[in-house]
């Protein structure tokens, strides 16, 4: 009993507990969140982070690079190998052609005769 009684007559408790707010109010206080100047791209910024200019939060980061290839559009190429000869515009006016031609999806088809359309269609049974 005279153990609680010191306990709480000193305040030792209340002494711990108030040191630990305290030093978790100074812990919160040197906490900065990051400034990021206005208007950057994701591109830059993620430069600056891994460059040590400015420390990004884990959703800040994820944000940047997940807005990278809405930000920068991919750079790709593509080429003809084989001219055969010809030019290019050569090439260019002939596809324009037929483009402008019939549109044939499908090849012509030959109409089946009534009898094989009423039988079940062996080739596409599995057993």
């Amino acid at each position: 009993m005279k153990r609680r009684n010191q306990v709480n007559e000193s305040g030792g408790l209340w002494k711990v507990a108030d040191a630990v707010d305290e030093m978790l109010n100074r812990i919160e206080q040197q906490k900065v969140e990051p400034d990021l100047p206005e208007g950057i791209m994701a591109l830059p910024l993620l430069q600056m982070a891994y460059r040590g200019q400015v420390k990004l939060t884990p959703q800040q980061a994820r944000a940047a690079i997940e807005a990278l290839p809405y930000e920068n559009p991919r750079l790709s190429a593509t080429a003809i190998a084989t001219m055969d000869g010809k030019s290019f515009a050569q090439a260019l006016e002939r596809a324009i052609e037929r483009s402008r031609g019939p549109l044939l999806l499908n090849s012509p088809t030959e109409p089946l005769p009534a009898n094989e359309l009423k039988k079940p269609m062996s080739r596409y049974r599995r057993f």
